[in-house]
């Protein structure tokens, strides 16, 4: 080796350990660090988790980091600002500080899966560089904060499985780079309000949202490809115009207590995958799903749908998954069906229908009481052939 490389090599060493025995972290964010630390119960800190190698004792974001600081957060090139943390799934217990906003840099927080509780900080609002907000599976509790919709970057928002309550910001528009938005398992009410044009993941399961889906609420959504709102209280007709949102994929509105089915032709879908089980619709089953090209899952099952099953339906190729049953379906079940070229699996069971072979498994569970039907079809089913 020569004089010139191994003086070169004797600089790098030394600059290596320079950076490592001097405090790089910007003083806010340790400060924040310690704040965010302390408002965690000591005792729901395992021995083996991360936070407990969080020891100020040594810079955050020195490297290298072999005793202290060794997992739960990252920093920026350069090692003087912390640009994300994403604790453990450890069981923490605590309050999430207000000081986590003075993590100004910070692009990711994840804290899923552990015990936090309280109510969201209004503080956090100013993140203003934070992409990705997950607080999944805590115990938070109190209204989403209206501030969290000056948060510009934010492209995804998981606050799924909590005890949230109130009604949603009427101000979602103004995230214009919110993708995802994931508030499933709380305890949120209201109306749904207009959404981010920029969404293509919408997830709502099992809130206490109620009234109609208004075509305003979704205007812009162009990229939006699935849409969870099962287990609320949606009222009203689903319109034609909700199925023909251009990216949409997957839909899931069953337990709500929707009344009424509208279904046009699409010019073109991507849909693929439609669910609205266990609702109030009445009226006859749609022809027109099956004009969409992609689908292969449907489910109307436990609705209140009268007359024939659409021939249609046992002709499309696509279909592999369908859930008829638990209406008031009559008149015979198309031949297709059984055909044994069909690979549809599912159900048209409990039904009034005629002619549904008791050795197909789609048959099961069997229909309805004779009684049951003629009382649906005032006193005689009316079999359309």
């Amino acid at each position: 080796m020569s004089y010139f490389s191994l003086l070169l090599l004797l600089l790098f060493s030394f600059s290596f350990l320079s950076a490592a025995t001097h405090a790089l972290t910007l003083p806010s964010d340790v400060s924040a660090l310690q704040s965010f630390k302390a408002s965690i119960k000591p005792s729901s800190v395992p021995p083996w988790s991360c936070l407990a190698f969080w020891n100020f004792s040594t810079d955050p974001c020195s490297l290298p980091r072999r005793d202290h600081f060794t997992c739960g957060l990252s920093c920026s090139a350069d090692s003087t600002r912390v640009i994300s943390i994403t604790l453990d799934p450890a069981g923490y217990a605590g309050a999430l500080s207000p000081a986590i906003s003075k993590l100004t840099q910070l692009t990711v927080l994840d804290l899923s899966d552990n015990f936090f509780s309280g109510h969201l900080p209004t503080a956090i609002s100013s993140l203003s560089n934070l992409q990705i907000l997950t607080l999944r599976s805590n115990s938070f509790s109190g209204p989403l904060p209206q501030a969290i919709t000056t948060m510009k970057s934010l492209e995804s928002l998981d606050i799924s499985h909590n005890f949230l309550s109130g009604s949603l910001p009427k101000t979602l528009t103004s995230l214009p780079n919110l993708r995802r938005l994931d508030l499933s398992y709380n305890r949120i009410t209201g109306s749904l309000p207009n959404l981010p044009a920029s969404l293509s993941e919408l997830a709502l399961r099992s809130n206490s949202l109620s009234g109609y889906l208004q075509k305003s609420c979704f205007d812009g959504l162009t990229r939006v490809e699935v849409v969870e709102l099962s287990a609320n209280a949606f009222t009203g007709t689903l319109q034609s115009w909700f199925f023909l949102l251009p990216a949409l994929q997957q839909v899931n509105l069953a337990n709500n207590s929707f009344t009424g089915l509208e279904i046009s032709k699409p010019a073109a879908s991507d849909l693929v995958a439609v669910d609205l089980g266990f609702n109030r619709m009445k009226g006859y089953v749609p022809a027109n799903f099956s004009a969409f090209p992609l689908l292969s899952s449907l489910s109307l099952r436990y609705n209140q749908f009268h007359g024939p099953i659409p021939a249609e339906y046992s002709k499309k190729e696509s279909l592999k998954r369908l859930f008829l049953d638990g209406n008031f379906l009559n008149g015979k079940a198309p031949t297709g069906f059984f055909s044994g070229r069909s690979g549809v699996s599912g159900s048209l069971g409990d039904n009034c229908l005629q002619g549904c072979p008791a050795s197909s498994e789609l048959c099961l569970p069997s229909q309805k009481p004779s009684s049951v039907c003629r009382q649906a079809y005032g006193g005689k089913p009316k079999v359309i052939v």
